[in-house]
């Protein structure tokens, strides 16, 4: 079972309907024990960081999604649910995220001519081709919208960059660890075949 976590805080119907265009069901749940129970898990996302880690934590989602990276099963991190993962984000104060990856989450600081939040079409870079890009050319186009960024600790994780107009971290990668800033479900079929691939991990 795929389990997309619902701490009402991200646009989980697209997320699900991406799945079922490429054949695979997946359940939106906010019940810890069916997420313990999953064999992949999506942590979604969308609105402010604050809000969604409080959000979390009141519906008692943290220890099975540590849980769940801990005991290796596959998951995916979109957009604010990769910002959530690092140690803290700097958006509107200081807050403290899940500490699962190190590193913060920054606004970005740009010239006066580019406008924040960060919208539309990027090319993407990878430096490693994690699996869930196979069948991928290479710089693929993804679709962003986003006002903050990740900064992690170890560039290590770092398995994609974008530019706006300075490089940022697009997506991480660390064992069956994966989280996107950009948003596979919206990015059509480039976006599809991430999911598809993700879903597929461990079939084949």
């Amino acid at each position: 079972m795929i389990a997309i976590i619902d701490y009402q805080m991200g646009n989980l119907r697209s997320v699900q309907k991406g799945f079922e265009r490429v054949g695979h069901a997946a359940t939106i749940t906010s019940d810890p024990a069916e997420i313990a129970a999953a064999d992949k898990v999506i942590l979604p996302g969308v609105g402010a960081f604050a809000d969604a880690i409080a959000e979390l934590k009141r519906r008692d989602l943290v220890a099975p999604i540590r849980e769940s990276i801990d005991a290796g099963k596959p998951f995916l991190g979109i957009c604010l649910g990769l910002q959530l993962l690092f140690d803290r984000s700097l958006e509107d104060g200081e807050h403290e995220g899940l500490g699962i990856l190190p590193g913060e989450v920054r606004r970005f600081d740009l010239p006066r001519e580019y406008k924040v939040p960060h919208m539309g079409w990027n090319r993407v870079a990878f430096d490693r081709r994690p699996p869930i890009l196979a069948g991928l050319e290479d710089e693929p186009y993804f679709y962003f919208v986003h006002s903050y960024h990740v900064v992690p600790t170890d560039n290590a994780v770092v398995a994609g960059e974008a530019s706006y107009p300075d490089p940022f971290c697009a997506m991480v990668w660390r064992d069956h660890l994966f989280a996107t800033q950009f948003h596979p479900e919206k990015s059509q079929a480039n976006g599809l075949r991430v999911l598809k691939n993700f879903a597929e991990l461990g079939e084949r």
